[in-house]
């Protein structure tokens, strides 16, 4: 794990929000391996379910925290959480939101090319 990424200023009170919520402290040590802060990714649908969100879509891997184990009894073996900035406020599959960033399953991101400036 390396300590190499940290919170844009914009993700402060975000961060501050969160772990007031949580009780709890976000990390700010990146995994190895995982999607690196600022990575382009697609949300995507699931494919065996209606959901997690109502559309596929853009959006931005966010260093508000750095991803962390999936403990859910359906993740997938070594499955990171990451939090996601989207690029336009995105429903979830309940027809909650629009939400402009949240936390997203591993299984449901990939990564896409930078978009030309």
């Amino acid at each position: 794990m390396t300590d190499g990424y940290g919170p844009l200023p914009s993700d402060v009170d975000d961060r501050q929000a969160i772990e007031h919520i949580l009780g709890r402290p976000l990390s700010q040590t990146w995994p190895t391996g995982a999607l690196a802060p600022g990575s382009r990714v697609r949300v995507v649908r699931a494919q065996d379910w209606d959901g997690p969100w109502q559309v596929e879509s853009a959006g931005t891997i966010d260093a508000m925290s750095a991803p962390e184990p999936n403990e859910h009894a359906q993740a997938l073996k070594g499955e990171l959480l990451y939090w996601v900035a989207f690029d336009t406020p995105q429903y979830d599959s309940s027809g909650e939101g629009p939400y402009r960033k949240a936390q997203i399953w591993g299984r449901y991101l990939r990564a896409t090319p930078e978009p030309d400036a």
